[in-house]
């Protein structure tokens, strides 16, 4: 999610964009872009304009993500999800177990909701910041995966800025949303869990971009959590630099605008800003996985319209 609605003016380009596509009802999205970033593979960074272009063009990829969706390539596989027990990890757990596929579900605690679920494998006490939970679940999981989904986050809920710096959480962040996912990717790919043909997914975010800061957080604060996610795309291109010769691509995911406890503190602008319920976040997100191929390796994309996210 973007502070864009609350601290920063619309660039008249934009508006303009914003005034032309209500009236075409169509291009829209492409009229928002800024100069620096104006090729159609990019998405554009003011999140309240590119919901406004995505709802007045009423495009399908937004706004009914169901017309596109097609999981039917991900019945019978089995899928590994970090932090299945709430949020957006137990929706994705929870429309994986819809659609067929084995969820094995790797958490720290349980929750009623995904007990209910009944996983294929439930791997639980699993601290992503431990190299030994690590590698202990990926020596426990009983047979290869075909999809790992790097979910488990953390977001500290106050508001960062100078003179509110807390270090400690930042490190936290770090190392659950960066050093993470890598401890549990590196655990499967080592433990022999994953081969040729199978997918490592991340869960990150847009608030990784630092092209994007200048927009979305024009003045600043939230050190940590920003940190944390930058940090988190250059680990997965990284991995999906070395995982090339093994044929095991890597999605680097923003999932878009979910309406979950982690943001409840943004409830104020979920509608302004497209917010969606963490069911549909789910199908965007799987909608990506199953497009997901050594040619997307590497490539960070907006779950929301599919385009990628500069850097």
């Amino acid at each position: 999610m973007s502070h864009f609605s609350q601290n920063c003016t619309i660039w008249p380009c934009v508006a303009g964009g914003v005034a032309a596509g209500v009236m075409l009802g169509v291009g829209l999205a492409h009229s928002l872009r800024p100069k620096w970033c104006n090729q159609s593979r990019y998405t554009t960074p003011d999140q309240p304009a590119r919901f406004a272009a995505s709802k007045a063009a009423n495009d399908p990829r937004v706004m009914d993500i169901d017309q596109l969706y097609d999981p039917s390539s991900l019945k019978g596989k089995r899928v590994a999800v970090t932090g299945a027990n709430r949020g957006i990890g137990l929706a994705l757990a929870q429309e994986l177990t819809a659609i067929g596929a084995h969820v094995v579900a790797i958490c720290r605690s349980n929750s009623q909701e995904l007990i209910d679920l009944n996983p294929a494998e439930l791997h639980l006490k699993v601290d992503v910041t431990s190299d030994e939970d690590c590698s202990r679940v990926a020596a426990l999981i009983k047979a290869p995966i075909d999809v790992l989904i790097n979910n488990a986050g953390y977001f500290y809920g106050p508001e960062e800025t100078l003179d509110k710096l807390a270090f400690d959480e930042e490190l936290k962040m770090i190392d659950i949303c960066a050093v993470g996912p890598l401890r549990i990717s590196a655990a499967m790919v080592n433990a022999k869990k994953m081969a040729a043909g199978s997918k490592i997914v991340m869960i990150t975010s847009q608030g990784g971009s630092i092209s994007w800061r200048t927009v979305q957080n024009p003045t600043g604060h939230d050190y940590g959590h920003h940190m944390s996610k930058a940090a988190a795309n250059m680990m997965s291109v990284l991995l999906s630099q070395e995982l090339k010769g093994s044929g095991i691509p890597v999605g680097i995911l923003h999932p878009g605008f979910n309406k979950t406890d982690m943001t409840s503190k943004y409830s104020h602008i979920w509608e302004i800003e497209g917010a969606v319920n963490s069911s549909v976040g789910a199908k965007r997100v799987l909608h990506e996985v199953t497009l997901l191929s050594m040619k997307t390796t590497g490539k960070f994309i907006n779950c929301e319209d599919g385009l990628e996210i500069p850097w």
